[in-house]
């Protein structure tokens, strides 16, 4: 039995730690002071909850993004968002380089109205 309570009490640390450690963005469900409130107050159960659907696993090993200049970051940023609200924040950013581009294309069909106008 006391076996059981050892394994038990090691699972507990872990996932507790895993719960410390991880990035917000990692984190399903739950904001992170909830997960470690519930893997502190219910140990094994709480533990079980966050391995199964609390932490976000990944597919596959990838590398970490390199850093890439800001007008590029929308379109190539969206295959690595995991949460909402990066997902949300790529999606406005791309708006705003939309809305930029229809401004920029609006500006250049008037100086070349006004520049068509001027040599008539």
């Amino acid at each position: 039995m006391f076996v059981f309570y050892l394994i038990t009490f090691a699972f507990f640390v872990v996932a507790l730690l895993d719960v410390i450690l991880r990035r917000d963005d990692q984190i399903k469900h739950l904001p992170k002071i909830t997960w470690v409130f519930i893997v502190i107050l219910l140990p094994l159960i709480g533990a079980i909850l966050w391995f199964a659907i609390g932490r976000e696993y990944e597919s596959s090993p990838r590398p970490r993004r390199p850093h890439r200049p800001a007008h590029d970051t929308a379109r190539s940023a969206a295959p690595y968002v995991s949460s909402t609200e990066a997902q949300l924040a790529a999606l406005e950013h791309e708006i705003e380089l939309a809305e930029r581009d229809k401004r920029i294309r609006e500006l250049e069909e008037q100086m070349r109205r006004s520049s068509e106008g001027e040599t008539a």
